[in-house]
């Protein structure tokens, strides 16, 4: 049972994350601070299961769900017992992907990377959300994908950007898949930049000036993305 805990134990939140530098974030306080005890897995998710969780988080990495990586298997079928079980569950950016292909939806490259900092408009759904009623009319969030997903079945759009149609959605009372990055300081998109395969990714799409760029936008968007961040992760876990 995923959710196999003692009442009388703190809440646990079971993290896979993908790749060394894409952690929690501004994810990790909110956890603090709601006194939710948590755990990085490895993307085969082993000892998971085992672990037993009260909610699960899936961060973001550079693999696409449609790879033919065997733990993309192993972690989707993680995902579909906690939505069966009706666990809080919160995927960013290929986390979201995998909640979408969990749900039955069609993953597939987007019809242009966003790598830095991108408008974001939330749907008139995000306004009575517990989560994404924050979402101001327009805001500018953090993205580096180049896939999207189809909006699953029964699940609820949230938000949307230009390139990207399908940001944000809502499944049953407390599945949430964001594309976009919530979750980044200003010295976590530093250490992104820094990391060589992606150093060649944002070189290919935005010239070589294209790092500088991201990072004027980051001092200049950081402090509302931060603020945003707090209220969602907050939300996330009350739930």
């Amino acid at each position: 049972m995923l959710m196999s805990r003692s009442k009388n134990k703190n809440r646990f939140a079971g993290v896979i994350r993908h790749v060394p530098h894409e952690g929690l974030g501004l994810i990790e306080q909110s956890l603090i601070d709601a006194s939710i005890e948590f755990k990085y897995f490895s993307p085969d998710a082993s000892g998971l299961s085992q672990a037993g969780f009260d909610m699960l988080i899936i961060m973001g990495g550079p693999a696409s769900v449609y790879d033919n990586y065997p733990w993309l298997q192993q972690e989707t079928g993680i995902i579909k017992r906690a939505v069966a079980q009706q666990a809080p569950v919160l995927g960013i950016c290929l986390g979201a992907q995998l909640i979408a292909a969990a749900l039955g939806a069609e993953v597939m490259p987007c019809a242009g990377k966003e790598i830095g900092w991108y408008p974001l408009a939330p749907t008139l759904a995000a306004g009575d959300d517990p989560l994404l009623s924050c979402l101001g009319v327009a805001e500018t969030v953090f993205q580096w994908h180049g896939d999207t997903f189809a909006l699953p079945a029964g699940a609820e759009l949230l938000a949307s950007s230009p390139l990207c149609p399908h940001q944000a959605f809502r499944f049953g009372r407390a599945v949430y898949g964001l594309q976009f990055h919530l979750e980044v300081t200003g010295a976590m998109v530093s250490d992104w930049l820094s990391v060589p395969g992606n150093q060649v990714e944002v070189n290919a799409l935005r010239g070589e000036a294209g790092a500088a760029e991201i990072e004027s936008d980051t001092g200049r968007y950081s402090a509302r993305l931060q603020a945003l961040g707090k209220d969602v992760f907050d939300a996330f876990t009350a739930l």
